[in-house]
């Protein structure tokens, strides 16, 4: 029987539940019958980077933010105090694989630092700060996570240590890579720079500077820089706020740029796929302006926005300001890709700016004969669907500023806005007060898309689970997604059935406010391991 056909019959039959979850551990068998994880396929390897997984920011060039490795049930209590860890921030987006499997490079806001993780140790053997940025001090990351009685007294000693504008930490060290020959580049302002070890045989002996370019005359007039991506043909791509840039993985020359059309900009990074697609998705720069989602064409380090090389472009839905922790008046996400190889549907996935946001599906590539246009004025539009995350019809905000994670044909979203009568002055500052000052948000959902007949339906939600600012992560052998939320155990990292949403794994920080990842990835180890990527710098959790 046709694979469409089946899929259409056990719809048929099996109509979607939605179920919203009143406690930690309910969840609800599927509305089909569900296809392991680890039949869909992966997104292709870019031979450009050191590893096939965690060497660039979301994992991989298609920025799933999927992992391959195993994950065990259960509840762990963990004082992080008592983890081994580094000192780095306030910003720890991601940790990277290296082209050594027993190290790793810990990329921050303030420093780059090579990091033994051999065993189950987690050890820093040599660091470098950023070019222009002092590295903070362990007493001061401290500090910035003291327990504080008001969002008042947080305020002033995060300024007395970050500076007036706490939340400029964020235009440093976001999205960031290492190469196939163990080079590591990251973003500091305005200045893009390469990182090396000084001995690759003896990691103690360093890191080094290799080289960096002051971007200023190719970024359009941006205030900062965005982050950094690979090609699949080997050249960088710099993202700032109102451009792109290629430049030559040698950082010796820039080899092209390309615009932003006038009222985009952007504050994400970007997908891209091996046959030249890089996926961009920029706001308005106007309150309820219509955002962009582009589809453009590198090769051989040259920018393409032609119809006939493969580029496209579409518009999506901008919102107003929200009130703490999401950037900008349009999308939250990066683009996240969906559908590899020989599977039915190629999507590129994003959640928009509306105060209750929408999953937001784009056809990538060729649009599918059966498809049925939702926009007449909108073709690559392949879907849209309202999220609720399990919340009451009249909660004001529904919105995310992370990436949609993406296993198969599921999307997972978060809610990360609750109102609030404090006003947030600064991004950092309110990321810090959220959960111990200022009470967090919670609600999250997972949604499948049916390619059968080309539209999204939720599979799950739990209104109840907290996720505050980290981006959630899959196990794909495991599938268990993860979220970092706080609540009335403290900082909390969270695991939920891929399928049904149940409560599978519950690691607890308590109330040491280093366990708040502070718009950080969640990532896991080949051993299990949590690496959690904290406020105070990255640390190990053993879950025993």
């Amino acid at each position: 029987m046709n694979k469409n056909l089946k899929l259409a019959l056990c719809a048929a039959i099996f109509p979607a539940i939605v179920w919203s979850c009143d406690d930690d551990d309910k969840g609800t068998p599927p509305s089909i019958e569900e296809k392991p994880l680890s039949q869909y396929n992966t997104p292709a390897r870019n031979p450009w980077l050191a590893q096939e997984t965690y060497s660039i920011t979301h994992f991989n060039s298609a920025q799933t933010d999927a992992f391959p490795y195993a994950v065990k049930e259960g509840t762990y209590t963990v004082d992080p105090d008592d983890c081994p860890s580094t000192w780095s921030g306030p910003v720890n987006l991601m940790t990277l694989a290296s082209t050594s499997p027993g190290y790793m490079w810990g990329m921050s806001s303030d420093r780059v630092s090579y990091i033994k993780t051999t065993g189950s140790t987690f050890e820093r053997v040599a660091e470098a700060p950023l070019p222009g940025i002092t590295m903070h001090t362990q007493k001061e990351l401290e500090t910035l996570t003291d327990n504080y009685s008001s969002y008042d007294q947080l305020q002033k000693a995060a300024v007395k240590i970050l500076g007036q504008f706490p939340q400029m930490s964020m235009a440093n060290g976001n999205y960031v890579l290492c190469d196939r020959d163990n080079y590591v580049y990251t973003n500091a302002g305005k200045t893009i720079a390469r990182y090396k070890l000084v001995d690759k045989n003896d990691p103690a002996k360093g890191i080094v500077l290799d080289g960096q370019i002051d971007m200023t005359p190719h970024i359009f007039g941006s205030f900062t820089l965005v982050g950094v991506s690979m090609t699949y043909d080997g050249f960088l791509i710099v993202a700032s706020q109102k451009g792109l840039a290629t430049v030559a993985r040698d950082m010796t020359s820039i080899v092209d740029t390309y615009p932003l059309p006038e009222g985009q900009i952007l504050t994400n990074s970007l997908s891209l796929d091996e046959n030249g697609g890089v996926y961009v998705a920029s706001n308005s720069t106007e309150a309820n302006g219509k955002g962009l989602m582009q589809k453009l064409i590198c090769k051989n380090g040259h920018f393409s926005d032609k119809e006939n090389d493969g580029a496209w472009s579409a518009t999506y839905d901008g919102g107003p300001e929200a009130p703490a922790i999401k950037l900008g008046y349009g999308t939250g996400s990066t683009p996240t890709l969906m559908g590899f190889g020989d599977e039915d549907d190629k999507l590129v996935v994003i959640t928009d700016g509306a105060k209750r946001m929408k999953l937001v599906a784009f056809w990538r590539d060729n649009i599918p004969t059966d498809s049925e246009p939702v926009d007449s004025d909108n073709p690559r539009l392949a879907g849209t669907f309202e999220v609720t995350c399990g919340l009451p019809a009249a909660t004001e905000w529904i919105q995310s500023e992370q990436s949609v994670v993406a296993g198969g044909y599921d999307a997972f979203v978060v809610n990360n806005i609750n109102m609030t009568s404090e006003k947030v002055s600064d991004k950092i500052i309110g990321v810090l007060a959220i959960g111990p000052i200022i009470e967090g948000p919670k609600g999250v959902e997972c949604v499948r898309w049916n390619t059968a007949e080309n539209k999204w339906e939720s599979k799950w939600t739990r209104g109840d689970i907290s996720s505050i600012s980290m981006i959630p992560s899959v196990s794909i052998p495991s599938e268990m997604v993860f979220v970092n939320g706080y609540g009335s155990d403290g900082w909390v990292v969270t695991g939920l059935d891929w399928t049904t949403g149940t409560t599978r794994q519950r690691i607890i920080f308590g109330k040491n406010n280093r366990g708040n990842g502070a718009y950080a990835i969640i990532q896991y180890l080949s051993d299990g391991s949590l690496l959690f990527n904290s406020v105070t710098g990255p640390f190990r959790v053993k879950p025993e």
